[in-house]
């Protein structure tokens, strides 16, 4: 077992101070991993993979709070729409199409967080920031999503002014953007290695990995 209780304490206790939300990222850790850091006070968890999602739910306690991080495809909505508590990279509408559609289905409201593209990384998936105003109008007729929020990945950098900017600029975009004219809830922003920077920016959400996990071992 690798989870790190003591540094989930202390980053834990760091977070409160401003009523930020920590996502503990499980991705490719074991359930126990998972189970241990629940038994420690944790609710919210971020899994990447629809697959490995779904058969994580089916074994852990069901008051745990699902957060679906990864790029998801449109096929794959239907196997974790019954469940899901936040799906947070949604990075196109016709994606929101489909989470509605299957919402519809199992009748729930599906919260999901529109993902933003801030970074100069070409490998980043997102709307534009302009691009996102210019298409809200195409969400009035989705009943069964909530739109509460948005979430950006900084660049990849050493550069902290750099992953600051970026920041900042998703802030802007927050700060001022209504959706069915109510104002957003959730910022998300800030992972292991900046959430320290963007929690400063404003961000009230962060997803923390490998501080409280250990590094991940890619085996998919």
């Amino acid at each position: 077992m690798s989870v790190n209780v003591e540094a989930y304490q202390s980053i834990i206790k760091e977070l409160k101070q401003t009523n930020t939300i920590l996502v503990a990222v499980s991705k490719t850790k074991p359930v126990a991993d998972i189970q241990a850091l629940y038994n420690s006070g944790q609710r919210d968890f971020g899994e990447n993979y629809v697959q490995e999602l779904v058969e994580k739910e089916a074994q852990l306690p069901k008051d745990i709070r699902w957060h679906f991080i990864g790029h998801l495809q449109s096929n794959k909505v239907k196997y974790i729409a019954s469940f899901v508590h936040l799906i947070h990279g949604v990075d196109s509408i016709s994606l929101l199409k489909e989470i509605n559609k299957q919402a519809v289905k199992n009748n729930r409201i599906i919260n999901c967080l529109l993902q933003v593209h801030i970074a100069e990384e070409e490998t980043k998936f997102g709307f534009g920031l302009h691009e996102l105003e210019n298409q809200l109008h195409e969400l009035d007729g989705l009943k069964n999503v909530n739109v509460c929020g948005l979430m950006g990945m900084a660049s990849f950098s050493d550069d902290t002014n750099k992953v600051r900017g970026e920041f900042k600029k998703l802030k802007s975009m927050f700060s001022k953007l209504e959706i069915r004219n109510t104002k957003l809830e959730i910022l998300s922003m800030g992972m292991s290695g900046d959430y320290i920077i963007a929690v400063e920016e404003g961000s009230n959400m962060v997803r923390i990995g490998s501080l409280l996990f250990g590094a991940r071992e890619y085996n998919k």
